[in-house]
């Protein structure tokens, strides 16, 4: 039955975190928690820095830049042109509209959650908006899950499909604990983040999927196994 599949359930209930964890932040819920996991990945001798080498510390800089505006916008221009170039318009097209949607829909909870950024600690990295939720984590989940369905759709093949999933969530995961070491963001911040993207981005696949395959030439294949061609 489709709705006890993990594909539907797993986006349902991130979109009831999500809205558990927003109204846990709106109602200015104890941070006792999240100053606790804030302070596991701080030097007890010294708070101030964060647990590691300096080349640790670098380390989680260049992973943090990864969900940057920057990073995800080089990751989504060049799914785009693939897309385009492979002859999948409506998954190119949808791919774009997706992650500007998401940008937006980011920048508008921000503003109106208004959350203060971590202040027990020194921030490693620069920050110049709100606290909640995590931009990094949500949008790395937007555009990363997004670009691998779309991968797994356009390809047919399920072995590519899950390689792109496996590699998404390794960056995604990555990405969102980078934002909690380097002191600029609440662990609720992350996980309500991800949570968001991670309906987002199923939503997003499932109807600009149905799309593609109404659009596109022969739409019927089914993935195929490894090894197999898709005829």
């Amino acid at each position: 039955m489709f709705l006890l599949q993990p594909r539907f359930l797993l986006p349902v209930a991130a979109a009831f975190g999500f809205i558990g964890l927003a109204f846990y932040v709106a109602s200015d819920g104890s941070a006792g928690l999240d100053s606790a996991l804030v302070m596991l990945f701080r030097d007890p001798a010294n708070p101030s820095l964060p647990l590691g080498p300096a080349w640790f510390r670098e380390m989680m800089r260049d992973l943090t830049a990864l969900g940057s505006f920057i990073g995800l916008g080089v990751a989504t221009v060049i799914a785009t042109l693939t897309l385009r170039l492979c002859g999948h318009r409506t998954l190119a097209f949808g791919l774009v509209l997706n992650v500007l949607s998401a940008v937006a829909a980011s920048t508008l909870l921000k503003l109106a959650f208004g959350r203060e950024r971590p202040d027990i600690v020194e921030h490693a990295a620069l920050t110049f908006t709100a606290s909640f939720p995590s931009g990094h984590a949500f949008l790395a989940a937007v555009v990363l899950l997004s670009i691998a369905s779309f991968a797994g759709i356009a390809s047919r093949r399920a072995d590519i499909a899950r390689l792109c999933l496996w590699v998404a969530w390794a960056l995604i995961i990555a990405i969102g604990v980078s934002r909690i070491y380097l002191g600029v963001h609440w662990p609720s911040d992350v996980l309500g983040g991800w949570c968001l993207g991670i309906a987002w981005s199923s939503l997003a696949t499932f109807v600009i999927g149905r799309m593609a395959a109404r659009s596109e030439v022969n739409p019927a294949r089914p993935l195929a196994r490894h090894g197999e061609r898709a005829v």
